[in-house]
């Protein structure tokens, strides 16, 4: 067996060739190195390679055989390791435990009845919702429109053409699955002609194209909960794609996007926001109103407030999934520089610095600091 060549190379097609392929090309070679086409010297090597043929269109032509060596190579097919295909005595309970365990790993496939057609859980969908800053805090009752399946009408979910009905599966006699066995190890599979259906379609319904369902859209009603962030997910059970063979349906995953606030910006549970004030009420004081999610409030801006000091209203942020209070919004001084000045606003200027500078270091604390860390850095 070591020695064999592969079944599709000595024919000389794919190995997605179909029926029809593989006998032109089993034909071809036969009448070539048929025995009695093939005299004196080059009699033995034209009838191994008769005999290497025909034992390839063997093999290749017959489904059954076609699908073990397919999944197996030489091993799947060898009569010497018990038959390949099929359930070997003694072995059923050993071959169907080893198909749930490498169902559950690799397919998703769930058990049923021993023998019978392997369920598949459908896939779960994902669905990208945008929404504001104020309904990420509030929370929303939503709307969305997600792809669904019906039963095909036109044919009634069979999948098949209207007057013709699916027959059953030779490979795999109606299961769904298929026993390969190498030595002492049978593993039970998904059959490969069926995929796990037990039937074949022979003329597909032109509607649904042999799928029995077709895609539709329903409208699903989701409840935002306040307090999620960008980035969580919604799970709503069950609206995913439907299962094959019977199996369940996945999920959908919503995944929440937040758009951008004009004024706010979101770090967990806290708000922030920058708050510009004119350098006249930076320097005097005042009262200043800012921005929250509920509404307005009221800060007091000391005298001398510098550009970047921040300013912590408690519980003026949002409230969390799994908080039990909500955050607190952080307001950013940013001082503005007054633009498009009169010259008599200039002059007014000119004359106030001039009188802070008579009045030395006091006005300008940040400056002084400042000259003295250069000094120390660069010119000691």
């Amino acid at each position: 067996m070591a020695n064999k060549r592969d079944y599709y190379e000595v024919l000389g097609v794919p190995k997605n060739a179909s029926e029809d392929e593989i006998k032109k090309a089993y034909r071809k070679l036969a009448m070539k190195y048929h025995p009695d086409r093939n005299q004196g010297d080059a009699a033995k090597a034209a009838e191994e390679k008769f005999k290497e043929a025909k034992e390839a269109y063997e093999m290749l032509s017959d489904s059954g055989k076609r699908a073990a060596y397919d999944q197996y190579g030489h091993a799947g097919v060898d009569p010497n390791l018990r038959g390949g295909m099929g359930g070997a005595e003694g072995f059923g309970g050993f071959a169907e435990a080893f198909g749930d365990i490498f169902g559950d790993m690799f397919g998703g496939q769930r058990g049923g009845a021993r023998g019978g057609r392997q369920v598949y859980r459908g896939s779960d969908l994902s669905y990208a919702m945008e929404i504001t800053l104020e309904e990420a805090a509030n929370g929303k009752d939503a709307q969305i429109r997600i792809p669904s399946w019906d039963n095909c009408e036109t044919c009634h979910g069979s999948g098949a053409k209207p007057g013709t009905s699916p027959k059953t599966c030779g490979t795999c006699n109606g299961s769904g699955v298929v026993q390969m066995r190498q030595g002492f190890f049978s593993v039970q599979q998904t059959c490969p002609h069926c995929r796990g259906t037990g039937k074949i379609i022979t003329e597909p319904c032109v509607t649904c194209h042999g799928q029995g369902k077709v895609k539709r859209q329903k409208t699903l009603e989701v409840k935002i909960p306040a307090g999620i962030d960008d980035g969580m997910r919604i799970r709503s059970t069950g609206n995913g794609e439907p299962g094959t063979n019977g199996g369940p349906p996945g999920d959908l995953y919503i995944e929440i996007r937040t758009k951008k606030h004009e004024i706010f910006a979101r770090d967990g549970d806290d708000l922030h926001c920058e708050v510009p004030v004119s350098f006249i009420t930076a320097a005097l004081g005042g009262e200043i109103e800012v921005p929250t999610l509920a509404g307005k409030a009221a800060i007091d801006i000391p005298e001398g407030t510098q550009a970047g000091k921040q300013f912590r209203l408690r519980g003026k942020g949002i409230k969390g999934l799994r908080a039990s209070y909500p955050g607190d919004l952080y307001c950013h001084i940013v001082v503005e520089t007054p633009v498009k000045l009169t010259e008599y606003q200039r002059k007014l200027l000119r004359d106030l610095e001039e009188s802070l500078k008579k009045g030395g270091a006091k006005h300008s604390p940040s400056t002084e600091s400042w000259t003295e860390r250069l000094k120390r850095s660069f010119f000691s």
